[in-house]
C-alpha cells in the first residue's frame, strides 16, 4: 500500500463519510483545509438524488467552487470508470443551468449559492474532480476536458463577462502521491541550477542561512516552464492565473512586467524560495550562484504571471529574491507557514497572542484528551493526520456564535468572528472558559454527526423513517447545523428548568473531555432532533435567513415547552450533568 493510501486510511478510520472521505482528502491534500469533519459535515450530500454531487465546497471569502464525484475501487485497476467522470457534465448542468424549482431540496440552496457568485463576479475558480484511488487515465481525462467545456458554457449563460477558472481535473492515485509527497518534502525540484547576479549578501542565523539578490525575469520564466506547478511544492496553492480586471493582482503582475519592466523591482514585494543548498562564487562578471533544489514559498503568484508572459521578459525586468536554507525541519514548517503569501495567515492567527487566547489555551490543558491551539492553525501535517483532541479554532467560534444565537455569523461570516472586535468580543470574553467552549463545541459534533448518521444510512440504502428523512431534509439546507445548535441553546432554561441569565456559564465541569460532552448532549438530542422541522420558516431558498431565523427560534423554544412533560427523564438525568458557575 502506498504511503498516501496508509495516510487515508488512518485519517478517515471507519469514517462516516464513507467513499466520498476520499473527496475530503483531496480537499485537504490540495488547500490546506485542516478540519475536515466540520467540513465534511456540511459539504457531503446526504440523498440519493444527489444528481452526480458527491461534494459540493464553497469558499466565498476564497471565491473557490469544488464539485467531486467520488470512487474508491476495492480491488486492483489500472484506471477508474470512465463514465463516473461523465457524470459530471450532469451535476454541473442541475448545480448551473437547471431552473431552481426543479432541483432537489438537497442542492437547492447550493446551486443559489454558486450561481449568484457567478452573477456578482465572485466565483473566482471552479475545480470540478473525479477523486479516487486508481491511476489516471486519457479516457477519463478526454470526458473531463469536455465538462470544462459544458462548465464554462453554464457559467457565460449566467454571466457573460466574468472570468472564472474552470479546472476539471482527475485526482487519482498520480496526483494523491504528488501532493502526499509535496506534504513530506517541501521541495520537489532537486535540479542544480547555476546563474550570476550582479551583487548580494549571505546571511547567517542560528539554524539557517540565506542569500539576498535580485534576478532576472527571465530566470523564473525559464524555471516555470521547465518545473511547472512543481517549482511552488512548498505552497498551499500554486499559481492562481489572471484575469482582465484592474482588481486582479496576478493580472496587475502581468501588466507591469510587459509595460513597466524597468519599474517591476519596486512595485514588487519580491520572492522567497527555499533550496537545498546554495554557494556564490565571485566571478568577473558578479557573483555565480550554484543552487540545488528549489521552491518558492513567497511570490508563486508573481513566477507564474512573469512564466505565463506571451514571451520572456525583457532584460530591465528583474525581481528581488533570497535563498534560504535549513536543515531544520520545524523551521522548515515555520518558513513555509509564515512566508507563504498563498497559506495567508489566518483571521484566528491575530488573536493568537491575546491574553483571553492565552488563558483558555492554558486552561484546556488541564481538561482531558482536548487539545487547543489558542487561535492558531496547526502545522502542515494536520491535514492529512487526525488529532482526534484538537478543537480547532474555526470551529470553536461557529461552536460559541451558534451557540449564543448568532447562526448566521456562524455559518456565513466565520472569518468575521476572528477580524471584527465587536463580534471577537461577543464571544471570547473574561467570561468564557475553556470548559464552556466544550459545552457548545460538544453540541455542535454532536449535532454534525447525527447529521452524518443520517447520511451514512441513506447512502447505505437503509430505510428512513419519515421523522428521520425530514430530519435529513432540514440538515441538508445551508446553515442547518448552526441553526440547529442555536434553537437547542436557546431551549436550555426549558431543559434544565432554570432561568439561564447568562449562558456562558454554562459548562460539564471541567473534568469532562470533548468526546464524553458528547455523549451527554446525545440524552436529549432525539426528543430535540425530531422537532427540528419547526425551523424550516428559519430558511429563504434554501439558506438561513437572519430575520426569519429570529423568529423561528423562539417558536421552536414554545414547541419544545409543550413537550416538555413527556421528555422530563431525558431532560433531567441531561440537567444533572450540566454545571452553572
Amino acid at each position: 500500500m502506498k504511503a498516501w493510501e496508509n495516510a487515508y486510511g488512518a485519517r478517515f478510520d471507519k469514517s462516516k463519510f464513507g467513499d466520498d472521505a476520499i473527496g475530503l482528502f483531496a480537499l485537504g491534500l490540495q488547500f490546506g483545509i485542516e478540519d475536515l469533519d466540520a467540513i465534511g459535515a456540511e459539504i457531503v450530500t446526504g440523498q440519493g438524488d444527489d444528481k452526480k454531487c458527491d461534494l459540493v465546497y464553497f469558499d466565498p471569502e476564497e471565491g473557490r467552487c469544488v464539485v467531486a464525484q467520488c470512487y474508491v475501487s476495492q480491488k486492483v485497476r489500472t484506471s477508474a470508470p470512465a463514465n463516473k467522470a461523465a457524470d459530471l457534465n450532469t451535476a454541473i448542468t442541475w448545480l448551473i443551468t437547471t431552473p431552481i424549482d426543479k432541483l432537489p431540496d438537497l442542492l437547492k440552496s447550493r446551486a443559489v449559492e454558486i450561481r449568484d457568485a457567478i452573477k456578482s463576479d465572485k466565483l473566482r475558480e471552479l475545480n470540478i474532480w473525479y477523486v479516487h484511488n486508481v491511476p489516471e487515465s486519457k479516457n477519463v481525462a478526454r470526458e473531463l476536458e469536455a465538462v470544462e467545456h459544458t462548465a464554462n458554457a453554464a457559467i457565460k449563460g449566467l454571466n457573460s463577462g466574468t472570468h472564472v477558472s474552470v479546472i476539471a481535473r482527475e485526482f487519482g492515485d498520480t496526483h494523491f502521491t504528488r501532493l502526499y509527497r509535496e506534504s513530506e518534502s517541501p521541495i520537489l525540484v532537486t535540479d542544480k541550477i547555476g546563474i550570476t547576479v550582479p551583487r548580494g549578501f549571505r546571511i547567517n542565523g542560528e539554524g539557517w542561512t540565506a542569500y539576498q539578490t535580485y534576478l532576472p525575469g527571465s530566470f523564473f520564466y525559464d524555471q516555470y516552464k521547465k518545473y511547472g506547478l512543481d517549482l511552488f511544492s512548498a505552497n498551499i496553492r500554486d499559481y492562481l492565473g489572471s484575469r482582465a480586471s484592474d482588481s486582479n493582482i496576478n493580472n496587475g503582475i502581468k501588466n507591469t512586467a510587459e509595460s513597466e519592466p524597468a519599474n517591476f523591482w519596486i512595485y514588487n514585494n519580491g520572492v522567497t524560495a527555499l533550496v537545498n543548498k546554495l554557494s556564490s562564487k565571485k566571478t568577473a562578471n558578479g557573483v555565480r550562484l550554484s543552487i540545488r533544489g528549489i521552491s518558492i514559498v513567497n511570490g508563486a503568484q508573481t513566477t507564474g504571471a512573469i512564466g505565463s508572459l506571451d514571451k520572456r521578459p525583457k532584460k530591465q525586468l528583474t525581481v528581488p529574491v533570497r535563498f534560504i536554507w535549513t536543515q531544520n525541519e520545524s523551521l522548515v514548517e515555520n518558513i513555509i507557514k509564515y512566508n507563504n503569501s498563498q497559506n495567508k495567515i489566518s483571521a484566528s492567527d491575530f488573536r493568537s497572542t491575546d491574553a483571553i487566547q492565552k488563558r483558555l489555551k492554558a486552561e484546556f490543558g488541564k481538561i482531558p484528551d482536548t487539545e487547543y491551539e489558542g487561535g492558531r492553525r496547526g502545522g502542515a501535517s494536520d491535514v492529512i493526520k487526525r488529532r482526534p483532541n484538537l478543537l480547532p479554532s474555526y470551529t470553536v467560534g461557529q461552536a460559541l456564535a451558534a451557540f449564543h444565537g448568532d447562526p448566521v455569523i456562524a455559518y456565513d461570516r466565520k472569518s468575521e468572528i476572528w477580524i471584527n472586535d465587536r463580534t471577537y468580543s461577543s464571544y471570547f470574553k473574561e467570561e468564557t472558559t475553556a470548559k464552556h467552549i466544550i459545552f457548545a463545541y460538544s453540541l455542535y459534533k454532536a449535532v454534525a454527526d447525527h447529521k452524518l448518521e443520517l447520511v451514512a444510512k441513506n447512502k447505505q440504502g437503509a430505510e428512513l423513517t419519515q421523522i428521520e428523512k425530514e430530519q435529513l431534509a432540514f440538515m441538508e439546507k445551508k446553515g442547518a447545523i448552526h441553526l440547529t445548535c442555536a434553537a437547542i441553546a436557546d431551549c436550555l432554561e426549558v431543559v434544565l428548568s432554570k432561568p439561564l441569565p447568562n449562558k456562558f456559564r454554562l459548562s460539564f465541569g471541567d473534568k469532562v473531555s470533548p468526546k464524553k460532552a458528547e455523549e451527554l448532549w446525545g440524552e436529549i438530542l432525539d426528543p430535540l432532533l425530531a422537532l427540528v422541522s419547526q425551523l424550516n420558516s428559519a430558511f429563504s431558498a434554501n439558506r438561513i435567513n437572519t430575520e426569519a431565523a429570529k423568529k423561528a427560534i423562539p417558536a421552536f423554544r414554545s414547541v419544545v415547552a409543550a413537550v416538555s412533560s413527556a421528555n422530563q427523564k431525558a431532560f433531567k438525568k441531561f440537567a444533572g450533568g450540566v454545571k452553572i458557575d
